[in-house]
């Protein structure tokens, strides 16, 4: 197929086309559709038919052959023409018959077909550049088989051998530390008996996560006993532990 150059709109509104680039009636029509971005299942046939009709008047410079193709679908194009001006019948459905729609799918088989012969020319452009023409790829060697040989006396030896295999190492089970919370109850209750008031991060800083999490509980519980208040300016702040008495004590004196 020979690359087909855009139609140059002439000032009546014409379009100016070499007929002998395109490949034949239908590739025209469809680059006067597609050219105008017109929705192929809702042709204009009216303005398609007298561009089409406008493209084709140099016919005669194609020979007898070509020009009876072109001339052909422009007949076609005017019989749709006088057919939609006319009354349709409805089909079995209910649905009035559209004289377009045989149109409608020469169409898009030609575009189908174009665009897989485009495809197709990409793939031999592509293949051309990196083979020469006849190219042909070497054949493989067949792929030599191997048969198993085995006795009976063999089969036997490796069914023996399979309760000789090595045991997997048994599975190792780690007991967790228990951490009572009542010893960091009165891990608490020790330290603040001693000072007013305590970081939970000097609590807790000599020992892993599973201390700090009982510490934390612990402190809840106190808490809970209305023994302990808990006190953190902000968010992810330090936590202070306070002696509840000491903390009333001072609302109190505020109050007053």
């Amino acid at each position: 197929m020979v690359e087909v150059d855009r139609p140059v709109a002439s000032a009546d509104g014409a379009f100016v086309v070499e007929l002998d680039r395109f490949s034949g009636p239908l590739d025209l029509l469809l680059h006067l559709i597609r050219e105008q971005d017109i929705d192929i299942f809702d042709i204009p046939i009216g303005d398609i038919t007298e561009q089409f009709l406008r493209a084709v008047r140099a016919v005669e410079q194609l020979g007898l052959d070509r020009a009876g193709e072109f001339l052909e679908m422009a007949a076609t194009l005017v019989r749709i023409k006088a057919q939609m001006l006319l009354p349709r019948r409805a089909g079995a459905e209910g649905e009035l018959e559209d004289p377009r729609a045989e149109l409608v799918r020469r169409l898009l088989e030609y575009e189908h077909f174009r665009e897989a012969s485009l495809r197709l020319a990409e793939a031999e452009a592509d293949r051309a550049r990196h083979f020469s023409r006849g190219h042909v790829p070497p054949r493989t060697g067949p792929q030599v088989v191997t048969e198993l040989e085995l006795t009976w006396d063999e089969l036997f030896a490796g069914a023996l051998r399979l309760n000789e295999r090595p045991q997997g190492p048994e599975d190792h089970v780690v007991l967790v530390r228990a951490v009572p919370i009542e010893e960091k109850i009165g891990l608490i209750v020790q330290t603040l008996a001693r000072i007013t008031r305590v970081e939970f991060s000097r609590l807790v800083r000599p020992y892993d996560k599973l201390h700090g999490v009982v510490t934390f509980m612990a402190g809840l519980e106190l808490a809970k006993r209305r023994q302990v208040a808990m006190r953190q300016s902000e968010p992810f702040a330090e936590i202070w532990l306070l002696r509840r008495k000491d903390v009333e004590t001072d609302a109190s004196d505020a109050d007053n």
